[in-house]
């Protein structure tokens, strides 16, 4: 091997122990230290194909897969504290600017047994199709094609939560044991952000979240700037239906409790369907490799309103579709 090619190598390597020390006084204690061990594991996650401690040991012969295991699931470090570092350093990098997001999306990821945290027969969007499977909750921080993971929360079903033994033998901390829904670890996420100071101008998240009111409620609630996807058959008012418990119809009986609109809604695909060509404006999105990324829009103020709260949002409705194919509508 050339001179300069072992420079090379040895610089590399200088700085991966660069970036291990940063976040190495979150696996420290007084007398002993699981640095070595957590070297080895983001060295096997970069370099063994199958990521797996067996296969982490063939790629690394200094590791040893039980020291691996050992460090991920008994050792006594903060994975809270290492996260909480991970959203700083992003910060500084993509944060604080007009174009950063908090992007919000869950993952599934396949599994064959019983044991493992929150395994159940569950929708897994890696395999598109309801499979046996963990699902975790995630957000990320993004600023135009950049982006990176800065925390996330595992999806417990019911089925866990309903079975304190089951939880005891997975080692779950009795406070996490509680039935959250997926939007529930969504807003957590997108609060302790904020608490933590991370700057971003906007909340993104797809249409599974988009169709929750309440969560939409508590992000507006929170005075959040947000963008979700909404599923076609959503229905909107075009004007406020001004919600109101209407008069009794006669002195008999009990007299109305329930607030009901005052104008009709409106699915939105057959709102969309309605609209004339000259209401869609054509939009250049942004620059790409073949040229301008151009759609045509409609945009609109409507209201929703979930039956319950005194007075219905307003907020703004976004659709897009593509040039070359009208038929693909967002």
């Amino acid at each position: 091997m050339a001179d300069a090619e072992v420079g090379l190598l040895a610089g590399i390597g200088q700085r991966f122990l660069d970036f291990c020390e940063r976040f190495g006084g979150h696996f420290r204690q007084r007398t002993r230290t699981v640095e070595t061990s957590v070297q080895h594991y983001v060295r096997g996650l970069l370099q063994a194909e199958t990521k797996n401690m067996e296969r982490m040991e063939e790629a690394m012969p200094e590791a040893d897969h039980q020291a691996l295991q050992h460090m991920v699931s008994e050792s006594a470090w903060s994975e809270r504290a290492v996260l909480e570092q991970v959203a700083q350093d992003a910060n500084r990098l993509l944060g604080g600017h007009a174009d950063s997001a908090l992007l919000i999306d869950e993952s599934g990821c396949p599994k064959k047994g019983t044991r493992s945290v929150g395994v159940a027969r569950q929708w897994c969007g890696q395999l598109g199709k309801v499979e046996n499977c963990q699902v975790g909750v995630f957000a990320a921080l993004s600023r135009g094609p950049e982006v990176t993971l800065i925390d996330g929360r595992w999806f417990l079903p019911e089925g866990w939560t309903r079975d304190p033994a089951r939880g005891q033998a997975a080692g779950i901390p009795v406070a996490q044991r509680g039935f959250q829904r997926k939007t529930d670890l969504a807003l957590a996420m997108i609060v302790h952000a904020r608490q933590q100071g991370i700057g971003f101008a906007w909340v993104g998240f797809d249409g599974f979240y988009g169709s929750d009111p309440g969560f939409l409620r508590a992000l507006d609630d929170r005075g959040e700037v947000f963008v979700g996807d909404v599923h076609k058959d959503q229905r909107i008012y075009l004007e406020d239906p001004r919600p109101l418990v209407p008069p009794a119809k006669t002195v008999h009986g009990r007299p109305p409790t329930r607030l009901q609109a005052q104008t009709s809604a409106v699915r939105i695909d057959r709102w969309t369907q309605q609209q004339p060509a000259t209401a869609w404006q054509p939009v250049t999105l942004r620059q790409g490799t073949k040229g301008a990324l151009r759609v045509e829009i409609l945009h609109r103020r409507v209201w929703l309103w979930d039956g319950h709260e005194p007075q219905a949002r307003q907020w703004r409705l976004i659709v897009r579709r593509e040039i070359d194919d009208p038929t693909e509508i967002k």
